[in-house]
């Protein structure tokens, strides 16, 4: 669209949910000069953020914020029909899962369905949440049934999934290869030309081969880990050591490779097998994968009794609550689950973790008395010297120390504290 055409429209680019996607996203489009249009039904989000507060951590974002504001580049609605001021609208909601494996773009049509008659000629619809196979052409299709608009002629949409890192948004934003999956060459062209407001090489390609390859990433990155934790699991079992048996696989051979166990979740990695799965001709392979990390959390309290026995009435203490290291996010970490296994066994659950808003003990508090203690999260803040000091000197002289991390570099996923010598903590 020539410039003429696109002085109809109020913003360059509307952004319709400001999560942990959205608002890194919007605040990076506003910060390259973009005029930006945030959209978001959260209103103490929006308060948050119209206060120059981030409503989540995410590093850099707090500077960037105050700048955008100060530069007036960035403006805020709770009417999602208000993203249609913008030439081009780029969506980031969620798309959970339902119970019985089915995709949820509930969210997604629902604002389509706000926006719909203000939708017009020169718009660009940007689907950037992860998406089942087929829903880029669903969206092109669902407009085009409802309005008319000529889709790659009036109407343009694309596909550019979202596949950075929790912590690293503004670092990867200008690294990582774009991908742009337009239903038609005018959409991905007109995608491509949004997307190359950042440094970030354009890749492009069709909607579904898009779609595959942001929910392929995460299931490749899912079942890496999964391997790990089974092989922790199976160990347990043989009365073998994981760390020891992960160095004979990796240490000096060509086709080694295996990662470290831990509590793998998260709100991508937990769901996104889910999108392959619903519509698989061979269903259950990626369901055991699932099963495995979802596995763990019993595999250590079951541990912890074959060690320590009852746990009826004896205090347990689990550090960390947020799915991922350095991060405040909790969403479908197995950090709860972990926690309503202990509380099954009437024990008595403390929590640590600084990181998250959660409110929560310190780790002094926490670790006070404890009979076990649980690293559910390898929080930088866990794996110091000053920690584990901290950590032995409050908790009970027999503790057990339950580490899937080897965030003290023990070698062990069970160990009593009082084995820990301190120059063993990794630094």
């Amino acid at each position: 669209m020539d410039r003429e055409g696109a002085s109809q429209f109020r913003y360059d680019v509307a952004v319709v949910g400001l999560g942990r996607i959205g608002l890194p996203l919007a605040l990076s489009f506003a910060n390259r000069g973009l005029s930006v249009l945030g959209v978001d039904i959260d209103r103490e989000r929006l308060e948050a953020v119209a206060g120059g507060r981030m409503p989540f951590r995410e590093p850099g974002c707090e500077e960037l914020l105050r700048a955008v504001g100060a530069a007036d580049r960035l403006a805020l609605s709770e009417r999602v029909v208000d993203a249609t001021l913008a030439r081009d609208i780029v969506i980031t909601l969620g798309t959970p899962t339902f119970s019985h494996i089915e995709i949820d773009i509930g969210q997604i049509r629902t604002a389509l369905d706000d926006m719909m008659s203000s939708l017009q000629p020169g718009h660009l619809l940007v689907l950037r949440s992860t998406v089942a196979p087929g829903t880029t052409e669903f969206v092109a299709g669902y407009v085009h049934k409802r309005r008319g608009l000529a889709i790659d002629e009036e109407l343009f949409v694309a596909h550019v999934p979202e596949r950075i890192a929790a912590g690293r948004f503004l670092e990867e934003i200008d690294t990582l290869p774009c991908i742009v999956g337009g239903v038609g060459p005018a959409s991905a062209q007109r995608a491509a030309a949004l997307f190359s407001t950042f440094r970030g090489r354009i890749v492009e390609t069709t909607p579904v081969q898009a779609e595959l390859a942001k929910i392929w990433t995460n299931i490749l990155r899912y079942a890496q880990f999964a391997l790990p934790n089974l092989l922790m699991m199976d160990c347990e079992r043989y009365g073998a050591n994981v760390f020891e048996v992960i160095e004979l696989i990796n240490r000096e051979y060509p086709r080694g490779g295996m990662a470290m166990p831990g509590l793998t979740a998260g709100t991508c990695l937990r769901k996104d097998f889910a999108f392959s799965e619903e519509r698989s001709p061979s269903p259950g392979m990626l369901l055991a994968v699932s099963r495995v990390h979802e596995s763990v959390p019993l595999f250590l309290v079951e541990g912890i009794k074959r060690r320590i026995g009852d746990l009826a009435g004896r205090k347990i203490a689990v550090l960390g609550l947020a799915f991922k290291a350095d991060t405040d996010d909790e969403r479908d970490s197995l950090s709860h689950k972990l926690i309503r296994f202990l509380e099954r066994e009437l024990a008595d659950v403390a929590v640590c973790d600084p990181v998250v808003p959660t409110p929560t003990a310190t780790l002094g508090e926490a670790c006070s008395g404890a009979a076990a203690v649980v690293i559910a999260t390898n929080h930088s803040c866990f794996r110091t010297r000053a920690a584990l000091h901290e950590l032995a000197s409050a908790a009970a002289p027999d503790c057990l120390l339950v580490d899937p991390w080897n965030c003290f570099g023990q070698g062990a996923v069970f160990t009593p504290v009082s084995a820990l010598a301190p120059q063993a903590v990794r630094r």
